[in-house]
């Protein structure tokens, strides 16, 4: 409302109305000051509403084992040395290295499945581990085989005619995701007959997937190590290949309808 519509006899009134607020005011503020310290209490602001909602379903895991036969092994072989001085030791172990790994090229094995795992050269201590006794060299060697049906006979090529020792063999899969992939649909089926097996028992119906997650653990490839002695033996090396497991675990959300 204006006051130029206002009555003459309502303007005093509204006046002495502010008037009289302004006081007030004063007067509060000086009994604040006058009891300091003061305590202002804030409240909490609101908090946002969550806008995520609870999906109820169905939650299974399921397994499977896929069996093939390895199409690929993995030669683990090492030469070794000891003489007095750490420069022989390695010279030596040089030499009996590049005889080793000429014979894996003449058994046609290529440079590209030909790799140093390992190589170390230390000194030999006697008492009290303060006098040194000579020194020791090692290198250790990998080397793809592809034909796993052979992989004796490239053993004993390499310990008989290479000078290997220290020989380990292990069988794999050139490419596993081939069996992975149908290991992984064998275990999501079997997740989706549990899950189906709870909702009836729960009696509900189960919805569309939600999730699918692969929890496997794929290890390493099998090793299996032996005496390179018993090769040098007249009798061909036996090494049966078998069947490897590709196992894959996975879990899977299903929504209820």
């Amino acid at each position: 409302m204006d006051l130029k519509d206002m009555t003459p006899s309502a303007r005093p009134v509204l006046f002495s109305g502010a008037i009289a607020t302004v006081c007030a005011l004063a007067v509060a503020l000086v009994v604040t000051a006058g009891n300091r310290p003061q305590v202002v209490v804030a409240a909490p602001a609101a908090l946002p509403q969550s806008t995520s909602t609870f999906t109820p379903g169905v939650f299974a895991g399921g397994d499977a084992t896929v069996s093939t036969k390895p199409d690929i092994a993995f030669l683990m072989v090492g030469v070794q040395s000891s003489k007095p001085t750490a420069a022989s030791a390695q010279s030596d172990l040089a030499s009996k290295a590049a005889k080793l790994i000429a014979k894996a090229k003449a058994i046609g094995i290529a440079d590209k499945d030909i790799s140093t795992s390992g190589y170390s050269v230390n000194p030999n201590y006697v008492g009290s581990n303060t006098t040194i006794d000579g020194y020791s060299a090692s290198e250790q060697i990998s080397l793809k085989w592809h034909n796993v049906d052979t992989a004796g006979n490239a053993l004993d090529a390499l310990v008989q005619s290479g000078g290997a020792t220290n020989v380990s063999v292990g069988f794999g899969l050139a490419n596993p995701k081939a069996a992975q992939a149908q290991a992984r649909a064998l275990a999501i089926a079997d997740a989706k007959t549990k899950a189906q097996a709870m909702a009836d028992a729960a009696g509900v119906r189960l919805g569309q997937v939600m999730r699918v997650s692969d929890t496997s653990a794929y290890g390493s490839t099998p090793v299996l190590g032996f005496d390179a002695r018993a090769a040098a033996a007249p009798v061909p090396t036996q090494i049966p290949v078998g069947e490897l497991d590709v196992q894959v675990t996975v879990e899977v959300d299903f929504a209820i309808i």
